[in-house]
């Protein structure tokens, strides 16, 4: 397994196995492409370092799923053929989009741990942060104080980034994809862990049903006792079933 640059530098991936690739593979928010060393080793396989991530320089602009996928279709060139895409849980918002994006660019998708969908509307800010945000535009509170607030207020994900890579965390989070899972028609496979407690098993079965409702292929496999980072919690199925689609 080796890294190495692709379009320019703009973009690494770990190559793995010999020959032409067949398979791409995108990541989750916060990890890199090595993730699916346990699960693609031996396999032609590309595992990208998502912009922003590991060796990838972060984006210049605040942009959501459909930006990276357009930064992403410039690997494609490296394929023969449409790849196999595997995404986990944002790199799956990513794959999504591309195939929705150049949909003769890709082969079958194994999605795992995705956001594809929003089961209820999301939050809005606590009263006490909406105030200090108020009191910060009118200079009354200070870019520290509003920053440590921010902090407590935030995900593990979002007190892990700040510049761009935090605002597109905020972009990303906020975003829904019904429309491109009721658009893309390459054959989708989600692999779930029944235990994921970041994405629950109730997402991918809304997943399902949007599909099913657009006449589109799709199946549910569950992992049980597998939680969210599937692809180093359960990389043997995760193998399993790329070899699967891909032959």
């Amino acid at each position: 397994m080796a890294l190495r640059s692709f379009a320019e530098g703009a973009l690494f991936a770990e190559v793995l196995g010999d020959g032409p690739p067949r398979i791409l593979a995108l990541h989750g928010w916060g990890r890199r492409g090595a993730d699916f060393k346990p699960s693609l080793e031996g396999l032609p396989a590309l595992a990208l370092d998502l912009p922003g991530f590991g060796a990838t320089p972060a984006p210049q602009e605040v942009i959501g799923a459909n930006g990276y996928a357009r930064i992403v279709s410039e690997i494609l060139s490296e394929f023969d053929g449409p790849p196999v895409l595997i995404g986990h849980s944002f790199g799956g918002r990513v794959a999504l989009c591309l195939a929705d994006l150049f949909p003769d660019g890709v082969g079958p998708m194994v999605l795992t741990g995705v956001p594809l969908v929003r089961l209820r509307p999301p939050a809005p800010p606590s009263t006490s942060y909406r105030a200090i945000r108020l009191l910060h535009r009118l200079g009354l509170v200070s870019d520290t104080l509003l920053e440590e607030r921010r902090r407590k207020s935030g995900s593990a994900d979002y007190r892990a980034v700040t510049g761009v890579m935090r605002d597109i965390l905020v972009k990303a989070v906020n975003e829904t994809y019904e429309e491109q899972l009721a658009a893309v028609r390459a054959p989708m496979t989600l692999l779930w862990g029944a235990a994921d407690t970041d994405v629950p098993l109730a997402v991918a079965r809304r997943a399902v049903e949007v599909r099913e409702a657009a006449g589109l292929p799709v199946r549910l496999e569950v992992l049980d006792n597998v939680g969210h980072l599937l692809p180093t919690q359960a990389p043997d199925a995760l193998r399993h079933l790329v070899i699967e689609v891909t032959s």
